[in-house]
C-alpha cells in the first residue's frame, strides 16, 4: 500500500491559486535607477560557489540554474532548481557570511546580481516589491516543506512525475508547458534515486503518453492526473 501524502496533492491542486502576484523587477530596477550588474551565463557556469562571501542577491530574469550542497564527505546534492523570475541567494539578507550552496546555470541565462544594501533599500522603499519579494520567500518555504514531505513519504516514481511537473509549469498549472532541458543525471539527484531508476520511470511515462522527446522533454499535463490518481507500488 502506497502513501500519498495530503501535501503533494494540496501543492499540485492549489499551485495556481497561490501564484506570485506579477511584478516588472526589471522595470523597477530601470525607473529608479537602481545599481545593479546584468550577466549573460551560457550552460554550466558557475554563478557563485558555496563558501563564497554572502554580500548580494540574484534576480533569474532568464534561464534556469540548480542549487548543489556538498558535504564535509564531498558528497554533493542538488536541493532545488528555479527558473525565471525567482530570486537565489537570499541567504545574504539572514546575516550569513557565506554562501550555503553552489548555484551553476542549466542553460543560457540572463542574470541580475543585486547587492545586499541595494536589496535592503528596495524593500524598505518600495511596498509594492516588498510584497512580491514576501510572496517569493513565502513560497519557496512552501515549496522546501513539500520537498521534505516528498522525500520522506513518497516513492521514486511519484517524486519524478512531481519534480517534472514543476520544472514544467512552475506554479501554473494553466499555463502551456515549456520544453524541459534536463539530464537523466540531475534529476536522479534532484529526487535521490538512481539514474536507472530515473530512466526506468521516464520510459514508463512515455509509453503512457505522459512525456514526450522530441529533441527536449516536453511533459504533458496528464501526468498531473497520474500524481493526483496513480496508487504505485512502494519500491522495495
Amino acid at each position: 500500500m502506497s502513501f500519498k501524502p495530503w501535501a503533494l496533492e494540496m501543492e499540485l491542486v492549489n499551485a495556481k491559486k497561490s501564484k506570485a502576484p506579477l511584478f516588472d523587477v526589471m522595470g523597477l530596477l530601470t525607473q529608479h535607477n537602481t545599481r545593479w550588474t546584468s550577466s549573460n551565463y551560457q550552460e554550466n557556469q558557475i554563478v557563485y560557489l558555496q563558501g563564497d562571501p554572502a554580500d548580494s542577491v540574484f534576480y533569474i530574469h532568464r534561464g534556469k540554474v540548480k542549487i548543489t550542497v556538498v558535504s564535509q564527505l564531498g558528497k554533493e546534492a542538488i536541493v532545488a532548481i528555479r527558473g525565471p523570475d525567482e530570486f537565489c541567494g537570499e541567504g545574504a539578507l539572514n546575516g550569513s557570511p557565506l554562501r550555503l550552496a553552489t548555484t551553476t546555470t542549466m542553460s543560457s541565462c540572463e542574470i541580475i546580481r543585486l547587492e545586499k544594501q541595494t536589496i535592503v533599500r528596495l524593500l524598505h522603499e518600495n511596498e509594492e516589491f516588498a510584497d512580491y519579494f514576501l510572496t517569493h520567500l513565502l513560497t519557496r518555504t512552501a515549496r522546501v516543506e513539500a520537498d521534505l514531505v516528498d522525500q520522506l513519504f513518497n516513492p521514486g516514481e511519484m517524486r519524478l512525475a512531481r519534480a517534472l511537473l514543476l520544472l514544467a509549469y512552475g506554479n501554473d498549472f494553466g499555463l502551456e508547458p515549456i520544453a524541459v532541458k534536463v539530464n537523466q543525471e540531475t534529476l536522479a539527484a534532484l529526487i535521490g534515486t538512481t539514474r536507472s531508476r530515473v530512466n526506468f520511470f521516464m520510459n514508463k511515462f512515455r509509453k503512457l503518453g505522459l512525456i514526450k522527446y522530441n529533441g527536449k522533454l516536453e511533459v504533458q499535463k496528464g501526468l498531473l492526473n497520474f500524481v493526483l490518481n496513480e496508487r504505485p507500488h512502494i519500491e522495495r
